[in-house]
């Protein structure tokens, strides 16, 4: 996920930096630096977990449990 597609993900999700963090589980200011893809001049990489995370949110997930069994045996 680049930067750009970060905050277009916060925007469409009508957060704010802080409501986005909270959600997230970061700091605002680490919603900052994927905002900005760089901390003190340096490139600041988006985590896989974090996407995930994203795309947890914009479909509603608001906790996980853990996997879940599919098995069907009694």
């Amino acid at each position: 996920m680049k930067p750009s597609e970060f905050k277009a993900w916060r925007k469409d999700c009508k957060l704010t930096q802080e409501q986005a963090a909270r959600k997230l589980g970061l700091k605002k200011r680490t919603i900052q630096y994927y905002e900005k893809g760089k901390r003190d001049g340096k490139e600041f990489k988006i985590p896989k977990t974090t996407e995930l995370a994203c795309y947890a949110v914009s479909v509603g997930i608001e906790h996980y449990y853990g996997p879940v069994s599919l098995n069907t045996e009694d």
